[in-house]
């Protein structure tokens, strides 16, 4: 079966409706804290090195680090709705957060400038074009200090596949209902997203896709980038 997906789906889709539709996630504190404490924990032990949330949408893990002690943190999404309602809270919270409206593929950002790069919320694999997702690494890679690491929070493919639902629908609240009616392709999920209001009938019918990896593969792709990186400067 073939699904039709608009290549620059990513470039609309997430804007106030969006909020409304992944409240659960993208607007829980409890969540964000959570994930923020792993991030801390795992990863992040230095506040004063620059911090990088690659397709970070409104910043709600940038938020959070800046809230802690982070001293140097950049959110970088295309979502212009997103960003600025990052950086209206930032204000209204006196942060130093940054944020930078920008295509992840091609930042146009100075080399070698953020020691640690998280890209989280499954925010990588939204092209079903390889070649695509993989200028994502190859910037994120272009971006990171010497000994500076990346974080994907990805799916979990296997757990994904398993657990696979054709459809699902969740109410919102009074107005809002979202369906979801998913197929599976090659490593890929598209999910068509029907939003209904009460007072307003269908306020989206949109289909946009996720790539799916596993660690074999995700590994691989970061090894190649990380490898070429290591033949460069080599060659210096």
């Amino acid at each position: 079966m073939t699904v039709q997906v608009d290549e620059n789906w990513w470039k609309d889709l997430f804007d106030e409706v969006y909020l409304i539709t992944d409240a659960r996630s993208v607007c829980d504190d409890e969540l964000t804290c959570r994930e923020v404490d792993f991030l801390e924990n795992s990863l992040l032990q230095d506040k004063s090195a620059p911090v990088l949330d690659m397709c970070g949408g409104q910043g709600r893990h940038s938020l959070e680090l800046s809230r802690r002690g982070f001293e140097n943190v950049t959110v970088l999404d295309y979502s212009e709705y997103l960003i600025e309602i990052g950086r209206r809270r930032a204000e209204e919270e006196g942060l130093a957060t940054e944020f930078v409206r920008c295509d992840a593929r091609d930042t146009d950002l100075p080399g070698e400038s953020f020691k640690f790069i998280i890209v989280m919320g499954s925010s990588f694999g939204y092209f079903e074009n390889e070649g695509e997702n993989s200028q994502i690494l190859n910037e994120s890679f272009r971006l990171l200090l010497p000994e500076g690491s990346l974080l994907l929070d990805l799916a979990n493919k296997e757990y994904v596949l398993k657990n696979f639902t054709p459809t699902s629908e969740h109410r919102v609240n009074d107005d809002i209902t979202v369906r979801r009616e998913r197929t599976l392709g090659d490593d890929v999920i598209f999910s068509r997203e029907i939003v209904t209001s009460a007072k307003y009938n269908c306020i989206r019918d949109q289909t946009y896709l996720t790539r799916l990896y596993s660690p074999e593969k995700i590994s691989e792709l970061c090894l190649l980038y990380t490898s070429d990186a290591a033949d460069e400067e080599d060659s210096v």
